[in-house]
């Protein structure tokens, strides 16, 4: 395969941003059928089927690598242009980052105060599961991510942030009215409080107490912000595993009682980042790093190995 022309992998790119090939036409200042030819040529060159021709349009595996790409060469001409002294583009450095909830509610976003902005960033911050960050930095949406993964995406590197330990809690109401009996019986069938659909902590957690034979239970209240999430939990809502920065003062005044004390459940946060010589993005990962050593746990995860979560 030939060199992949710039001016088709821009094109492309500009696609998957505004959505629509008429968008993208108004954005590079061509006409619709200009972008449609170029996007044409890049997936004869390419060989593949590069965009989903939906509404918005969405990159096929394929369109996701050359997406990839497009994002990293955009960063390289801009931080190349700024090293040479030429005009750089209007604004701040954009940095994009997937990161979840619970470390956006805890330690994250003070540490992102602590990032030099001369010259200025600007963070661009994407909420998702720590399981499923690794997704959006496939597709190039970001260059960054908190992940659950020690697996590093193509392209990326990845180093170890972490633990992130959680605590299974309820309030002293609940657990009377609920858990009286055997807690791993009583947790079968208790209602219980989860991030959303995809977040499996709690059935981890008594997964760990009943040696994989059971989850928990049907009752499932989807609550799907951190802080919400752990006010659930406080109000009387269902049980859940909260984590040990926001559980340790209701723990302390009583709010919270813990479930199994001494059972904690550890989640090992990564960062993964594109492999760019980009001065921004190596200034906001040492300190990320820097913050995580400081908040996070050290040593193996305690409690049975949560998996997706």
């Amino acid at each position: 395969m030939d060199e992949l022309p710039l001016d088709q992998v821009r094109t492309l790119l500009a696609v998957v941003d505004e959505g629509t090939f008429d968008a993208a036409a108004a954005a590079l200042h061509v006409t619709p059928s200009a972008v449609s030819q170029r996007v044409k040529a890049l997936e004869q060159r390419t060989g593949r089927v590069l965009l989903m021709r939906t509404k918005p349009v969405r990159p096929t595996e394929s369109g996701e690598v050359v997406v990839r790409f497009a994002r990293q060469l955009a960063r390289l001409e801009r931080d190349a242009r700024a090293e040479l002294g030429l005009a750089a583009e209007p604004g701040p450095v954009r940095v994009p980052i997937a990161v979840n909830a619970d470390s956006l509610a805890t330690w994250f976003l003070p540490a992102l105060t602590r990032v030099p902005q001369d010259p200025p960033i600007c963070f661009e911050l994407h909420r998702e599961d720590e399981a499923h960050t690794t997704a959006l930095l496939r597709e190039g949406q970001v260059m960054a991510a908190v992940t659950s993964s020690p697996d590093p995406v193509a392209g990326c590197t990845v180093r170890r942030l972490g633990l992130a330990r959680y605590r299974a809690a309820a309030t002293p109401g609940f657990a009377a009215a609920h858990l009286a009996g055997p807690l791993p019986e009583a947790l079968r069938e208790a209602p219980t409080v989860v991030f959303d659909r995809r977040d499996r902590l709690q059935d981890a957690f008594v997964q760990s107490l009943t040696g994989g034979r059971w989850g928990a239970g049907p009752v499932r209240h989807l609550v799907p912000t951190s802080d919400g999430f752990r006010d659930a939990v406080a109000f009387g809502l269902g049980w859940g595993m909260v984590p040990e920065p926001q559980a340790e003062p209701l723990l302390r005044s009583g709010r919270l009682v813990e479930l199994a004390p001494g059972r904690p459940m550890d989640v090992p946060l990564y960062w993964q980042q594109w492999k760019l010589d980009s001065p921004a993005l190596s200034t906001v990962a040492e300190v990320v790093a820097t913050a995580a050593a400081e908040a996070l746990l050290t040593g193996r995860a305690s409690g049975a190995p949560a998996g997706p979560v």
